[in-house]
């Protein structure tokens, strides 16, 4: 099962870094532009709240739902199956200089298809991605004051 590891620190306390998380109006923010969130029901950010995640692409919008399937001060861990089926998790490190971010994105991909059409094209992409997101949160963690 491939895992993802990115971390940045971030100028900002555990609190604010956790909202960014949780928040989807502050998720919207630092999202993938092409990545969409939404809530299903009300979203508490806590244990078993569910959200949709999904690509804005010509034509089709594949979507995954996930749950939060693990929650802790300053960690969240997301569970989702779909197209990919795993885990996405956000842990929150305090420091001297305010959190340590470190994202842990560990997935498989059960259509064949559909994983050699990523390791052909997205996989690279994809840990781009982690890093500009990650660039996009402390942004906006860092801007909330």
């Amino acid at each position: 099962m491939p895992v993802y590891t990115q971390a940045m620190e971030i100028a900002a306390d555990v609190g604010r870094v956790e909202r960014c998380l949780i928040d989807p109006e502050l998720m919207r923010r630092w999202l993938n532009p092409l990545l969409g969130c939404e809530a299903l029901g009300s979203p508490t950010g806590q244990l078993g709240s569910r959200y949709r995640f999904f690509l804005r692409l010509p034509l089709i919008s594949p979507s995954l739902d996930c749950v939060i399937a693990e929650r802790a001060e300053g960690l969240v861990q997301w569970q989702f199956e779909g197209f990919f089926q795993g885990t996405d998790r956000w842990e929150c490190r305090p420091q001297a200089s305010g959190t340590l971010l470190v994202n842990r994105f560990e997935f498989s991909i059960p259509n064949p298809w559909v994983a050699a059409g990523f390791y052909l094209v997205a996989a690279e992409l994809t840990r781009h991605d982690m890093r500009a997101q990650l660039r996009r949160l402390k942004a906006v963690a860092e801007a909330l004051g």
